[in-house]
């Protein structure tokens, strides 16, 4: 089996439930961002917008003052990189695409905003299709679902769906850990990875430095998570996951290294 792709992850912003803060300065976020392609990241997703829990929304020009600088530095550093752009707005998205962003990350993938669906199929990129129940603010209130696996099979499928109608060609699914499910929900999606190979698109897992790993194993730093997200992607590698969205790219990489050489 192939080892997933790793896409490194870049919060440029105050607030983020991991890192917040530490990557705000543009400098810093350049840094950080070659720093993880040298340690083995295939994509770089860049965020100006904090979505953990409760998070509220900001403006397109403070998310766009946030983001673009470090995409256009990092293409100047590393043309070749391929970056994602983390939003749920069309505008910011546009510019980003603009400025050589050749993926779009949605968090609110399966609400079918046709506008980022025009953008990503005039503009011919990628498109990461998210589940959430509910939004940052509220998602973590009260999650309910009939059946976990299935409701969000179904409504990625037909996001999907739609998307292809729209003429996008490279979609990305994304079953949305921690984002208006519980403990419980989370568990049941890892447990049932294999259902959404029937959704016949790359599939994404982010599951790094996520609460439901503190909350299993008792863990508050943030930081002090990436040893069990490691562990934890060790034990999916029988999953059928195409790509590794992570804080610590580092140790992802050395799995891969590991992985190369048992198999």
């Amino acid at each position: 089996m192939k080892f997933p792709k790793i896409m490194g992850i870049v919060n440029v912003t105050p607030d983020s439930f991991s890192d917040g803060g530490r990557y705000y300065d543009t400098k810093d976020a350049v840094r950080h961002a070659l720093d993880l392609i040298a340690e083995g990241a295939e994509y770089i997703d860049i965020g100006g917008e904090s979505t953990r829990p409760g998070a509220l929304s900001i403006t397109d020009d403070e998310e766009l003052g946030r983001v673009l600088p470090v995409i256009k530095k990092v293409l100047k550093e590393k043309p070749d990189t391929i970056i994602s752009i983390d939003t749920t707005k069309p505008y910011v998205a546009l510019r980003a695409v603009g400025e050589g962003a050749k993926i779009i990350n949605n968090i609110a993938g399966t609400k079918n905003d046709e506008k980022l669906y025009k953008i990503a199929s005039e503009n011919q990129v990628g498109l990461i299709i998210m589940h959430i129940q509910g939004e940052p603010r509220n998602m973590q209130h009260n999650p309910v679902y009939k059946n976990v696996v299935n409701d969000i099979f179904n409504e990625l499928e037909h996001s999907i769906v739609y998307a292809a109608t729209k003429g996008i060609i490279n979609i990305i699914a994304d079953v949305g850990i921690g984002f208006g499910k519980s403990l419980e929900h989370n568990l049941d999606l890892l447990r049932n990875l294999e259902k959404f190979r029937e959704l016949k698109v790359p599939l994404l897992l982010g599951i790094s430095r996520k609460s439901f790993i503190g909350k299993l194993l008792n863990i508050e730093n943030t930081d002090e998570r990436d040893l069990p997200t490691a562990l934890l992607h060790a034990l999916l590698l029988t999953k059928p996951v195409d790509i590794i969205r992570v804080h610590n790219v580092k140790n992802i990489n050395m799995l891969r290294q590991l992985y190369s050489k048992l198999f």
